[in-house]
């Protein structure tokens, strides 16, 4: 629409002002009306915004530095001979599929408008993607080599198939040809129950909707109601790699490397490649395909049984001719009872014609050793043996009882020696010469003044017996000392010795009696 200042009056440009008034300029300047510039900068907005609603611009993103403090992003939309300011708000750049990025081409679709503050005008973006396939291209590569570098799509993180599985979850579309393809090809190959979560599988919000889908089966539990599938097939059928971009998407990948059910990705047809295929543990060239992965063929299956039963049966067989053969070989090979017996029969003849000679041998040899043994024992009968055992326990009788009386004579005189010696060492002796000993209550000794004077109770002990006595205040002056005693004349010191014991007395050797063997 077009910006129309308000109406003024028409003037003649051949007309000649009178003399004395202004110019025709002058009159033009004088009817054109003023405008503010918030008014006119209100004008404008209006004009480019009804003029141009929503827009698809096709440009290289510049001058972009990520996310501002509020959120919103900010960056240029530039080709060879333009550049426009470009703004997404921070709810809208959430919800992008496609991030921006510096230098990228993209086509974004938005709002043309005004910015007053800077005089300048803007597109508000409402959704952007990658300009072309080699756009689409390069920004795929680029994620895969972020995605392999941090190791989802490692071999050894891929799992085997269930060879029969019992129940199969599916995420696709319900409402597409690829699910039905599906059932249809299990139904002709084995009947499994399948669980169906419905998704969206192209567009905005598909990304998120297959991810969770994914995590959904894997957080069933195996003994819950619903139950928990053995392997998960992710379809999709075939299309531009702008519809397949869902199953590129970092959220969808993560989810499947993260699965654990082994997750069987059939998007597209065999030419199509998306980064599922890749973090999947195996990728099916069609749905049709996963679904042949997914489950053997039944009738397959009843066919390699019946061979393996009718072969089992076969060798069962075979094994059995092939004991009786051996069996009736060694049969034969055994000899009959008679033959089997006839050695021992013939073994056992001989030795019953050589026992009867070797038992009468044997009898007169036994009979000759006892009558040797008898005759022995008449020449040396029990009785003259025992006789002179008493011969001779009868010679040494009276001996050992006079060498027991000398040795407790010895040790008698031994133990008076030892006696006296004790008693001349004893304490007792000395309390015989008028001393006392002095103990406390407990019966211990007292050694010094102090203690007699602190103890409560005393027991003095004399050589005919012990009294007890309490203990009363030191008198005031110390008692004088008891004159000296006479002096008493030195004796000699009383010598305690042992002495030896007194040796037996020899007597002259008997004759030794002869004694005999007692047997």
């Amino acid at each position: 629409m077009p910006l129309v200042p308000p109406p003024r009056p028409a003037t003649s440009a051949a007309a000649v002002p009178p003399p004395g008034e202004p110019a025709p300029s002058a009159l033009l300047q004088a009817n054109t009306p003023e405008w503010s510039v918030g008014d006119l900068a209100a004008a404008l907005k209006r004009t480019l915004e009804d003029a141009f609603g929503h827009v698809r611009l096709r440009g290289e993103i510049s001058g972009y530095r990520g996310p501002h403090g509020s959120g919103h992003a900010y960056f240029s939309l530039k080709d060879g001979s333009a550049k426009i300011d470009a703004v997404v708000w921070k709810g809208v750049l959430g919800r992008l599929r496609q991030k921006p990025k510096e230098g990228l081409e993209v086509v974004a679709t938005g709002k043309i408008t005004t910015f007053a503050g800077k005089s300048s005008y803007q597109i508000v973006i409402d959704s952007m993607e990658p300009a072309g396939i080699g756009a689409w291209m390069a920004l795929l590569e680029e994620r895969k080599r972020q995605l392999a570098a941090e190791g989802l799509f490692e071999a050894d993180r891929k799992r085997p198939i269930p060879f029969l599985p019992r129940v199969i979850g599916v995420v696709t579309s319900p409402t597409g040809a690829v699910i039905r393809d599906i059932l249809h090809r299990l139904e002709d190959r084995f009947p499994r129950p399948v669980l169906v979560w419905p998704v969206r599988v192209q567009g905005e919000g598909a990304a998120e909707e297959i991810a969770a889908a994914i995590r959904g089966f894997n957080a069933l539990t195996p003994d819950g109601p619903i139950p928990r599938p053995d392997v998960l097939i992710v379809a999709r059928g075939g299309g531009s790699i702008e519809d397949l971009w869902a199953f590129n998407e970092e959220a969808v990948v993560r989810a499947a490397a993260e699965s654990g059910i082994p997750l069987i990705s059939a998007v597209g047809h065999e030419t199509d490649t998306t980064l599922i295929d890749f973090a999947s543990d195996r990728r099916a060239p069609t749905p049709t395909g996963a679904a042949e992965m997914a489950v053997p063929v039944r009738a397959e299956l009843l066919a390699q049984i019946h061979d393996l039963g009718a072969r089992q049966a076969g060798t069962m067989l075979r094994r059995v001719e092939r004991e009786r053969a051996d069996f009736r070989a060694l049969v034969r090979a055994i000899p009959g009872a008679d033959a089997f017996l006839a050695a021992k029969r013939q073994r056992l003849d001989l030795a019953d014609a050589r026992l009867r000679p070797a038992l009468a041998a044997n009898a007169r040899d036994s009979r000759e050793r006892l009558n040797r043994l008898a005759d022995r024992l008449t020449r040396r009968s029990p009785a003259i043996a025992l006789a002179e055992a008493r011969a001779r326990l009868a010679g040494i009788d009276h001996r050992p009882r006079t060498a027991i009386s000398r040795i407790i004579e010895r040790r008698r005189d031994r133990l008076g020696a030892q006696a006296g010696l004790l008693g001349a060492l004893s304490y007792k002796a000395v309390l015989a010469r008028g001393y006392a000993l002095v103990r406390d209550a407990d019966g211990l000794p007292v050694r010094s003044r102090e203690a007699a004077a602190t103890a409560v109770r005393l027991q003095l002990q004399f050589a005919d017996g012990a009294v007890f006595a309490r203990p009363e205040d030191a008198p005031a002056a110390p008692l004088a000392d008891a004159p000296p005693s006479p002096p008493r004349a030195k004796r000699a010191p009383r010598r305690i010795a042992a002495e030896p014991a007194p040796k037996p007395k020899e007597t002259a050797p008997e004759p030794a009696a002869r004694q005999g063997s007692l047997f």
